[in-house]
């Protein structure tokens, strides 16, 4: 399929030229009106039953898409990228012709063109706010979330995203969608059954907006599927399926690890919104498996995966946000959780070395000289850096609480281990007592008095190296 079209072809021979290339262009550009209306036309008589023909024979029709009536559609979809065309489909009621193909039409891939057209048609502020006053249009495309086709629903999670994120019309989305309780479970079962790795990425974006746009909302979410016991669901699991929010983000996150680093930072995101609310951090920690599920993920993410040991230090500026993500949610489990047998003291020593990497490749990375090769203007330059500094402070207080909560549960077998594996060190030690100080005086004087019994010349040189430290021996 030809994604970037010529032109609509020209109008039959013997048309008044100066008019076509006057009056029948869309604004600035070279598509014909005319063109498109016999293309909307078009669609309005695919949705509108011919007289003689039974409702069967109608429905079987419906079902596919006239290769030639495909094409043009394509076209529309494409020109309405451009925002004279997306004015003009505006103008001429496009929007509520769309409507009715979604509403009667039962063909999946003309329904997934028109959702597609409207989402380009959204992405300009005035025709965003126009469809999103629209009840009716708003109650159609909300019910196309419960489809099954794949692309359809991958462009209406889309054309929400775009909604969601336009501050003019987010909170009608958004209380839209909390009236519509059926959503939910469309959505979870989305994350927990697709292998559609770019409709889970685009359906973590919209599920990451609406938590970040309303924290009510989220909690409804978390709570929902949480009312009834275990045994119950096992009971009720013939008759419906009852989701709970975070196996099925896991589900996702498994899903889009090895193809979508992106997606699996959006969420990432999502289960640290959820351990922003007590509610969210029970629905992690509560249930055995699921807090066992969540904390062998991101261990295994960070020990396997995320900055490792043979990688450049400037892939931190890549993996920043999700590491301040995976590793908020790892101390939030390890500070709730700290007697279950998945968080045994002996993974606490992988989880130094990756957060004291992390710290290492920080310092690194701001050392950078200024004066690049790499040229912009002294406003961007600014912008960025200020952007960068922004996330990087975020990962650098994350890791530093992660790795003070570690310390205070190390025990001398622990630390002589870690001193003999290399976990631990000199150059590591120094790096962790340089960012944990001042905030966290007491948690590095009581590991100092650790070291003490088992390397006391290491603790020495330490003790030397950072005058403020006053280590009752």
């Amino acid at each position: 399929m030809d994604r970037n079209p010529s032109p609509p072809p020209s109008r039959p021979d013997g048309e008044d030229e100066e008019e076509e290339a006057g009056g029948d262009c869309i604004g600035s550009t070279v598509y014909s009106k005319h063109w498109l209306f016999g293309v909307l036309s078009g669609l309005i008589q695919i949705v509108t039953p011919e007289n003689g023909k039974s409702s069967s024979e109608d429905e079987e029709q419906q079902t596919e898409l006239d290769e030639e009536m495909e094409n043009e559609i394509c076209r529309v979809w494409d020109m309405s990228m451009d925002e004279d065309v997306a004015l003009f489909l505006q103008e001429f009621n496009a929007p509520d012709i769309f409507m009715g193909v979604l509403a009667k039409s039962k063909c999946p891939r003309l329904r997934e063109i028109c959702v597609g057209i409207l989402g380009n048609m959204a992405c300009f502020q005035k025709i965003c706010m126009s469809i999103s006053s629209d009840k009716n249009l708003g109650q159609v495309l909300l019910h196309c979330l419960y489809d099954s086709d794949p692309p359809t629903l991958l462009e209406t999670s889309r054309l929400l995203l775009t909604c969601l994120s336009q501050t003019e019309v987010a909170s009608v989305w958004v209380e839209r969608i909390r009236e519509h309780p059926a959503i939910y479970d469309s959505i979870c079962f989305i994350m927990s059954s697709s292998t559609n790795v770019d409709l889970l990425v685009k359906v973590g974006e919209v599920v990451d907006k609406l938590f970040d746009l309303d924290e009510k909302l989220m909690l409804e979410w978390i709570k929902n599927g949480a009312a009834q016991p275990l045994d119950q669901l096992q009971e009720d699991s013939e008759e419906r399926p009852v989701f709970r929010i975070v196996p099925c983000v896991l589900e996702a996150a498994k899903q889009v690890r090895s193809e979508n680093p992106e997606g699996l930072d959006v969420y990432m995101h999502i289960l640290q919104l959820l351990t922003t609310v007590d509610d969210g951090i029970q629905a992690i920690v509560q249930c055995p498996d699921t807090g066992k599920d969540t904390w062998n993920l991101l261990f295994d993410l960070v020990c396997h995966e995320l900055c490792q040991s043979d990688d450049p230090p400037i892939i931190l500026q890549e993996q920043k946000t999700m590491l301040a993500s995976v590793f908020s949610v790892l101390s939030t489990i390890y500070a709730s959780q700290a007697e279950q047998e998945y968080l045994k003291v002996e993974k606490d020593l992988p989880l130094i070395d990756s957060l004291i990497r992390v710290l290492q490749n920080m310092e690194h990375c701001q050392k950078k000289p200024e004066n690049s090769t790499d040229f912009n203007t002294a406003e961007t330059k600014k912008s960025d850096l200020t952007q960068d500094d922004f996330h990087m402070k975020i990962l650098k207080d994350i890791s530093c609480e992660f790795l003070s909560n570690i310390f205070q549960a190390l025990t001398k077998e622990t630390v002589a281990q870690g001193l003999k594996e290399g976990q631990l060190n000199k150059q590591k030690c120094s790096c962790a007592f340089q960012n944990l100080l001042p905030f966290y005086i007491p948690v590095v004087e009581d590991f100092l008095k650790i070291l003490q019994e088992v390397d006391k010349a290491l603790a020495d040189e330490l003790e030397k190296s950072f005058p403020s430290l006053k280590v009752q021996t």
